[in-house]
């Protein structure tokens, strides 16, 4: 069965090769069956592997998108009467905000304009001046932008301040290599489907076994996205407390093997080099960038539209979508811009095809940059 290739550009889902799109095609299970725990097992294992865990660390599935795990993550690890300090650089820093108000969980907000790298001393006076922080929670790349927040330094800070470390790498796990030993992070949480380049569904969090222990006891404030009752569950059971996306786990395996058979630096190089190609062919073009190049992901790149009369975000968009290439709108406020994300199935040659087709619809549009 031949399946058409659509180059996705958006941040997520990504493209995905045609083996973790066939390994979903599998009998039926019942998730309750032994040959599917051991699955899950596996899995569990592999992703600590991913970021350099070692048995001083685990990871918990939950059934949903990277938003549901976020909740899990934010409702969980905040002790009861004390606070959360969240840095919010971004719309998926301020949607952890919005979480723990929803939660009506203590926290207090760590803003900076978006687009904009957070201020270190910010963070290390927020912390100091309020002990009752418990927690510091960042985005390490804040999709939003394209910013890759400053991971090693937001961790010194935290370790510093002996607040637990809670890290959002929903678009940066196994697309940027993460070490979460020497970074200090206690819980981070990603996806299925972004830089691990599986299909969406599942959601998860790795985390030091100290700091999930740490939890066991507070009250839980959700029953679904309870993130120690989850662990519990697996712990004793192998099993989800409710029931799995079945074929996205399958489609997870394959993902992770497809990763391993990679190798980290290498699809970080393939990543790195689809930026690079992406960032030059823009700028030939007469783009210009929301951020500098040195504050970029090499993975998302965050572009100004152009002043032109004749140039349409949506008609863009439908012209390009017809040649099998999706872009995404952008997220700075009243400012206009696009984003192009350069995750997944993906190589320099797709970005140059990519360029190729843009530069078509410009023509078509009458759009002129320089």
């Amino acid at each position: 069965m031949e399946i058409k290739r659509n180059i996705l550009l958006n941040p997520g889902p990504a493209t995905t090769t045609n083996s973790v799109k066939y390994s979903q095609v599998v009998p039926d299970i019942c998730p309750r069956e032994r040959e599917f725990s051991a699955i899950m097992a596996r899995i569990r294992k592999d992703l600590v592997k991913i970021v350099k865990g070692d048995e001083d660390y685990t990871s918990i599935l939950f059934t949903g998108s990277g938003t549901a795990v976020m909740d899990a993550v934010i409702s969980s690890v905040v002790p009861p009467g004390k606070k959360i300090a969240i840095v919010n650089n971004g719309a998926y820093g301020e949607r952890m905000v919005k979480i723990a108000r929803a939660y009506r969980i203590p926290f207090v907000e760590i803003a900076f304009k978006w687009g904009t790298m957070p201020d270190l001393e910010k963070m290390e006076k927020t912390l100091k001046k309020d002990r009752a922080i418990d927690c510091l929670a960042m985005v390490h790349h804040e999709t939003t932008t394209g910013m890759l927040n400053p991971l090693k330094e937001a961790g010194v800070v935290a370790a510093r301040n002996d607040v637990v470390f809670i890290v959002d790498t929903i678009s940066s796990f196994a697309g940027i290599p993460i070490d979460i030993k020497n970074r200090g992070i206690d819980f981070i949480f990603s996806t299925s489907n972004k830089c691990i380049q599986g299909m969406a569904g599942i959601s998860f969090v790795i985390c030091r076994r100290k700091a999930l222990d740490s939890i066991q006891d507070y009250p839980p404030r959700s029953f679904y996205l309870n993130l120690y009752q989850q662990y519990d569950y697996f712990e004793k059971c192998g099993q989800m407390r409710f029931t799995p996306p079945v074929q996205v786990v399958y489609a997870l395996r394959q993902a992770i093997k497809e990763y391993f058979e990679e190798g980290v630096d290498n699809r970080y190089e393939r990543y790195t080099k689809s930026w690079q190609a992406l960032r030059k062919g823009l700028r030939e073009m007469g783009f210009t960038f929301l951020l500098k190049e040195n504050e970029e992901s090499h993975i998302l790149t965050t572009v100004i539209e152009p002043d032109n009369p004749n140039y349409d975000f949506e008609t863009m968009h439908d012209l390009l979508y017809k040649r099998g290439f999706t872009i995404y709108p952008g997220k700075i406020g009243k400012k206009g811009t696009f984003r192009l994300a350069n995750m997944g199935a993906i190589d320099r040659k797709d970005i140059n095809n990519f360029l190729h087709a843009l530069k078509e619809v410009l023509f078509e549009m009458k759009v002129k940059l320089s």
